[in-house]
């Protein structure tokens, strides 16, 4: 029987009503293909708590659960806090502190990186926060390698994500980790949000590049073009030529509005459809590689060892569900 994963969300002074609440909707909508449900979810925090968002008191909440049950949990989440540059809730540190050393994973959304910083669990470890937090994260811990650029940071037992909708892309990051990437695209799915962003914070900085008529290049339609193409050997004349871009623009507009380059992103897409048909089908590995463009068993071998760090068969023997 497989037991049940317990997720703590914490809810500290100033917790961003948003990340916290995220968090709970993320984990709580996860169902197994045979319907059962694998985490319980559960808001840890001194009550009561005053939420926030953007900066603003919005709320007060009431924690179900007191803050030392949070080191029960096999996973532990931090929300982003408003005054995060304020002295930090020592309780709330101490409690992380302790759910790592017990070897809980432990994730912060947002701003909730200076919380982890302040446990000592960042140290000489990569780490992100909301891009206008990020210098801020780096002169206050200088031991952390802040990457602003990113959406997510994993590593491994400690995990940091970027700001706002970040946490989602971090929250389905872990159920892909998890239970493989059907079960967290149906999740996804299910919150209608994508499971995956390719590209960085960079995005959302800067402004989509406007073309030569002063409107701006939207690439929606080539995106799902392409989704639809994965099968397809394609080269960045092709996408050019249906974005009805040259070469240089496609590039140029693609990162502005994606974070990314075309052929990476299109690589990113074929591992995810690769990943959810060795999961959910029992095509041969080879097929499965023709379905998505790798062109070969080989190259899409190399790719996964690249991205996921196993292979094709290794991950199919870790997350394939039942079939029918």
């Amino acid at each position: 029987m497989r037991s049940v994963h317990s997720v703590a969300v914490l809810a500290p002074r100033g917790a961003v009503g948003f990340d916290l609440a995220a968090v709970c909707q993320v984990f709580a909508s996860v169902r197994l293909p045979d319907g059962s449900v694998p985490y319980e979810v559960r808001v840890c925090g001194d009550s009561p708590v005053t939420a926030t968002a953007a900066d603003v008191p919005c709320f007060e909440l009431t924690a179900a659960h007191p803050l030392e049950a949070a080191l029960e949990a096999d996973t532990v989440v931090v929300p982003g806090v408003h005054g995060h540059g304020a002295e930090p809730d020592r309780r709330t540190v101490e409690v992380l502190r302790a759910a790592a050393g017990r070897g809980s994973r432990v994730a912060s959304i947002c701003t909730g990186a200076f919380l982890l910083a302040e446990a000592g669990l960042l140290e000489e470890a990569p780490a992100t926060t909301h891009w206008r937090a990020a210098d801020r994260l780096a002169r206050a811990y200088p031991g952390v390698r802040v990457r602003p650029s990113v959406l997510f940071v994993d590593n491994g037992r400690v995990l940091t994500s970027a700001g706002v909708a970040a946490g989602l892309d971090l929250c389905l990051h872990m159920v892909s980790r998890d239970h493989g990437a059907a079960v967290a695209a149906r999740t996804a799915r299910m919150l209608v949000v994508p499971l995956r962003r390719e590209g960085g914070q960079a995005q959302f900085v800067s402004h989509p590049a406007p073309d030569a008529a002063g409107g701006a290049v939207r690439l929606q339609e080539t995106l799902e073009w392409l989704h639809g193409s994965l099968h397809r050997t394609l080269t960045l004349s092709d996408i050019a030529r249906h974005a009805g871009l040259s070469v240089r623009s496609l590039n140029r507009h693609f990162r502005a509005q994606t974070g990314t380059t075309p052929m990476r992103w299109l690589l990113w897409a074929r591992v995810e459809r690769a990943r959810e048909l060795l999961e959910t089908t029992d095509l041969a590995v080879e097929r499965v590689a023709g379905l998505c463009g790798f062109g070969s068993a080989v190259s899409m071998r190399a790719h996964f060892r690249k991205r996921l760090g196993t292979s094709p068969a290794a991950y199919r023997e870790a997350f394939r569900a039942p079939l029918p």
